[in-house]
């Protein structure tokens, strides 16, 4: 008997309503498999609407009921499965768990071993469950995807954001020139973050300061999105993390639309910015386990400044 835990599960599809803080049965590492005693996880907008959160598949499958939310995960490891040889107990750890598994809102998740990587020392836990998802989303658009080099012009959208505070960091960390829309509030705030330019985007219209960018990377989508053709030079590259860009007639750019990926090597090149005080990974507020279903509940109805953090031990 392995035991159980406390965790936070949901035994059918919704939203924050239907999560309850509950006993379960603590999970046991298969081959592969690190068991990863949490510290911190993370929750991310729009996650209990995902078919992966839900179903044994990205776009839809079989529903794998109950499920325990929140992907991005700060712990220590408890228990190696077989074969795995790169970690030992007691190891500071972190990662982005894959989006069909449960995940970290409990005090120990499984994690495929390939897809963690050994905790930034300069972090406590609360920040660097802050940076799996929303800090390999901006690593994997910006350098991956749009191929960012020193000295390119890229806007931002989105700067105060959990993903778009990380983008305009490791945008200026790789040597570009960073502008980025913002709330009127925020605009010190994202300049504090390594922006050459801040544009409140409810006062000004961003398309009549920005011309000839090299990326636009966008967290916002919609009619932003739409408009952010008009500021890209011929070549350009629009990368979209919440919907497919839908280029005009006639246009000279690169469109891309990713769902980001569990990836070490990825946190690595995260880590490495940390140490090198590059990048900070912007929380809101922490709050404790139990309090999960509130926490996914304000990511419907507030804004923020970075990620709301779950607490666990």
């Amino acid at each position: 008997m392995n035991g159980t835990m406390r965790a936070v599960r949901g035994h059918r599809r919704g939203g924050p309503e239907e999560l309850i803080y509950e006993d379960a049965p603590k999970p046991v590492p298969v081959h592969g498999d690190v068991l990863v005693e949490v510290r911190a996880a993370s929750v991310t907008p729009g996650e209990l609407g995902w078919d992966a959160t839900w179903t044994d598949g990205l776009d839809g499958g079989s529903p794998r009921l109950p499920v325990v939310p929140s992907k991005e995960v700060s712990g220590v490891v408890a228990e190696l499965g077989h074969g795995v040889t790169e970690f030992r107990p007691g190891e500071a750890v972190y990662g982005l768990i894959p989006f069909t598994r449960d995940g970290a809102a409990a005090e120990f998740v499984t994690v495929p071993a390939g897809v963690l990587a050994a905790k930034p020392g300069s972090l406590d836990h609360e920040r660097t469950a802050a940076l799996p998802l929303a800090g390999l989303t901006a690593w994997q658009g910006l350098a991956d995807h749009a191929g960012l080099t020193s000295g390119a012009r890229v806007l931002v959208h989105g700067g105060a954001g959990g993903v778009g505070s990380l983008a305009v960091q490791v945008a200026a960390a790789l040597g570009a020139r960073v502008t980025a829309t913002a709330s009127a509030g925020d605009l010190d705030f994202v300049r504090g973050l390594g922006a050459d330019e801040v544009i409140d985007y409810a006062g000004q219209r961003f398309e009549d300061e920005v011309k000839d960018a090299d990326i636009v990377f966008d967290t916002v989508g919609g009619d932003t999105l739409a408009r952010s053709w008009e500021v890209l030079r011929p070549g350009g590259v629009l990368v979209s993390v919440v919907e497919p860009p839908e280029p005009p007639a006639g246009a000279d750019a690169r469109a891309v639309f990713f769902v980001v990926e569990p990836d070490r090597a990825g946190l690595e090149e995260l880590t490495a910015l940390v140490e090198a005080g590059r990048l900070i990974p912007q929380v809101d507020r922490i709050v404790p386990l139990e309090s999960a279903p509130g926490a996914y509940a304000a990511l419907e109805r507030e804004h923020r400044r970075g990620k709301i953090v779950l607490r666990v031990s």
